[in-house]
């Protein structure tokens, strides 16, 4: 492994280990994000294999956000897990179909998800640093 390599997961590693919880929610965002992109960008080019492993990883980190959801808030968490698995039944479908659109849709989602979690975290820090 190059030094780049090795200081760059020391830095993931100790950005995941000192982060809020919204930061982490934020983060999983940033990956499935990234994932989705990649996974259609592959599509795109006709390289299935890297495509479906790439939306499989994305949809690992759904899974992650969609397990993680604290039921007991109410309609917010359910109105969430409802969105984690209309974007799963989308990935079913984009692959079936080869359709990077779709794909590129449920980031779409993800990145107005993300932006709302990521104000959210701004908010939790500056109330904790009052």
């Amino acid at each position: 492994m190059n030094p780049y390599a090795t200081a760059r997961q020391a830095y993931t590693e100790s950005s995941v280990m000192t982060a809020s919880p919204e930061q982490l929610v934020v983060m999983l965002y940033d990956g499935a994000i990234r994932f989705l992109r990649q996974s259609a960008e592959a599509m795109r080019v006709g390289n299935r294999e890297q495509s479906r492993s790439k939306m499989s990883r994305a949809e690992e980190v759904i899974d992650e956000l969609n397990y993680s959801l604290d039921m007991s808030y109410g309609e917010v968490p359910q109105n969430l897990r409802m969105l984690y698995q209309f974007a799963k039944r989308q990935l079913i479908r984009a692959n079936l179909d080869s359709d990077a659109d779709r794909i590129d849709s449920v980031g779409r989602m993800f990145a107005d998800l993300r932006e709302s979690w990521a104000t959210i975290a701004q908010r939790a820090e500056a109330r904790d640093a009052a």
